[in-house]
C-alpha cells in the first residue's frame, strides 16, 4: 500500500534510527559543550555546536534545529537575546529552546519565558535531568508534528473537497440550465387564452414545475407542482413529470387517452392525480411526494374542472377586479394509497385570470417569522391587478422578496396566470 505524501513529508521530520532529531548547542565553554555533546549523541541526537549567539544564529539561518540548549550568560550575544532572535526566524516546525543558567530569580525566569524560552536547566547541568527536560521537549515536538501532520491532511481534503465542490457546483449550474427548459416558454398563446409562467428555484436547482398543454383545438391544461424537499432529486423528479404532463410528447402524457373516435381526449382531473398517486407509490416507489394544482379549461364555454391535491389555494381574479379562492385543500399526491380527489368546478369568464402559485409564495416568511399566507397573496394581487399578467407575476416576486425582507427565498417560488379571452 502507498502512502500518501502527506504522511511522507510528516514523517520526514521525525526522528528515527536513520534520521535522528537535530539538536544545537550554544556555549562559550567547550568544555561545557563537549559534555553536553558527548550526552546526547550517546541518547540518539544529532548534534550540532557553536560557541556564540552570533554564531547559533547563522547555523539556524541555514538549517532548522528542533532542540536548542542555549547558555544565559555568553559575550556579545547573550542567550536570552539569541532566544528572542531564534523564535523570530522563519521556520516550518517548532523549535523547542532550554536555557542553561545560573540564575534562579523568578523575574528572571519569567523574563526567560516572556522571550520565548521553553524550559531552563541549572548549571551544572544533572544528566538525569537534562534527560527528563528532553523527553519534555520530545513529548511537545512530537504533539507539534502530530497537529502539522492533521493540518497538512486537513488541507490536502479541503482541497480535494474544493476540487469536488467545484465540479459538483459546475454540474448543478448546466442542471439549473436544463432544468429552466422544462419552462422555455413562459408565455403561451391558445387563442382563446393565454398563460403567463415564472419559475424561481431557491437554489441552483429546485423542485417546483409550472406548465401546461393542449387536449384538443377546444380545450388546455395548466398546472403547478411542488415536490417535497430541495435540490437534485426533486429536480429529477420535477422532470419526471414534466415528461409526465407534457404537451410535446402527448403518447407518453398520463393525461391524454385516444377517444372513442380516435381523437385526442384527457381523463378527468381527479383521474389524472390519481393515476400519479399510483404511480408515486407503486411504480416509483420513493420517499418522495408533491402537491398538484392541475385545472383543464373548455376555451369555448370558460368552464373548468379543477383538482387541488395539497396545493395552496387557486385564486380567481375577475376582470371587475374581485378574488374568488377555488378548491377544497386535499391531500398530497404520494403519501396514502387509493387517495380520492375532489373535483371543483368553475367559470371563467372574458377577462378572468385564474392563477396558481406554489407553496414558497404562501409559506414565505417575514423577519419575524410569519407566513405571507392566503390573506397575504390576496392583498399582492389585489395591489397589482392591474398589471398584465407576466408583469403581475413578476411584481408578485418583488413585493414577495419585500416581505421577506430581501435576499434569497427559503424555497422554490414558482406561479402561472391563465388569461381567458373568450371563445375565438
Amino acid at each position: 500500500m502507498k502512502s500518501d505524501p502527506v504522511s511522507q513529508m510528516t514523517a520526514s521530520r521525525k526522528p528515527s534510527a536513520f534520521q535522528r532529531r537535530p539538536v544545537l548547542i550554544v556555549d562559550d565553554s567547550r568544555a561545557q559543550r563537549k559534555v553536553l555533546q558527548v550526552q546526547l549523541t550517546r541518547w540518539g541526537y544529532d548534534v550540532t555546536e557553536a560557541a556564540s549567539g552570533d554564531e547559533a544564529m547563522q547555523l539556524c539561518l541555514a538549517q532548522d534545529f528542533d532542540i536548542v540548549l542555549s547558555d544565559w550568560m555568553m559575550p556579545g550575544m547573550t542567550g536570552l537575546e539569541f532566544c528572542k532572535a531564534f523564535r523570530a526566524l522563519p521556520r516550518e516546525g517548532y523549535g523547542y529552546f532550554i536555557l542553561l543558567t545560573s540564575k534562579s530569580e523568578k523575574t528572571e525566569i519569567a523574563d526567560g519565558l516572556e522571550n520565548g524560552a521553553d524550559d531552563f536547566l541549572t548549571k551544572p547541568v544533572s544528566a538525569d535531568e537534562l534527560r527528563a527536560r528532553l523527553r519534555a521537549g520530545e513529548r511537545i515536538l512530537g504533539m507539534q508534528d502530530e497537529l502539522v501532520e492533521k493540518n497538512r491532511l486537513i488541507g490536502s481534503t479541503l482541497g480535494q473537497l474544493q476540487k469536488l465542490y467545484d465540479s459538483l457546483d459546475r454540474d448543478l449550474i448546466e442542471a439549473r440550465k436544463l432544468q429552466q427548459t422544462l419552462v422555455r416558454d413562459r408565455f403561451r398563446d391558445f387563442g382563446g387564452g393565454t398563460a403567463s409562467l415564472m419559475l424561481r428555484p431557491s437554489g441552483h436547482v429546485g423542485g417546483d414545475l409550472v406548465g401546461s398543454f393542449v387536449i384538443d383545438p377546444q380545450r388546455i391544461v395548466v398546472y403547478s407542482v411542488d415536490v417535497s424537499g430541495h435540490g437534485v432529486a426533486s429536480a429529477m423528479m420535477t422532470a419526471r413529470l414534466a415528461g409526465l404532463l407534457s404537451g410535446a410528447s402527448p403518447d407518453q402524457n398520463i393525461a391524454l387517452r385516444t377517444a372513442p373516435d380516435g381523437g385526442r381526449d384527457a381523463w378527468p382531473p381527479a383521474q389524472v392525480a390519481a393515476s400519479l398517486n399510483r404511480l408515486m407509490l407503486e411504480d416509483l416507489q420513493v420517499d418522495q411526494y408533491f402537491t398538484l394544482g392541475y385545472a383543464e379549461i373548455d376555451l369555448r364555454t370558460g368552464v373548468g374542472t379543477l383538482v387541488q391535491a395539497g396545493h395552496p389555494h387557486p385564486m380567481l381574479l375577475r376582470g371587475t377586479g374581485t378574488l374568488e379562492r377555488l378548491g377544497d385543500g386535499g391531500l398530497p399526491i404520494g403519501l396514502i394509497a387509493d387517495a380520492s380527489y375532489p373535483q371543483t368546478s368553475f367559470t371563467l369568464l372574458p377577462g378572468d385570470r385564474l392563477i396558481l402559485v406554489s407553496d414558497g409564495v404562501t409559506e414565505c416568511p417575514n423577519v419575524f417569522g410569519e407566513e405571507l399566507g392566503c390573506e397575504g397573496l390576496k392583498k399582492m394581487l389585489h395591489h397589482n391587478k392591474v398589471l398584465a399578467s407576466a408583469d403581475l407575476l413578476e411584481a408578485l416576486l418583488w413585493d414577495l422578496n419585500a416581505y421577506a425582507g430581501g435576499g434569497d427565498f427559503p424555497d422554490d417560488v414558482s406561479g402561472l396566470i391563465f388569461d381567458y379571452r373568450g371563445p375565438v
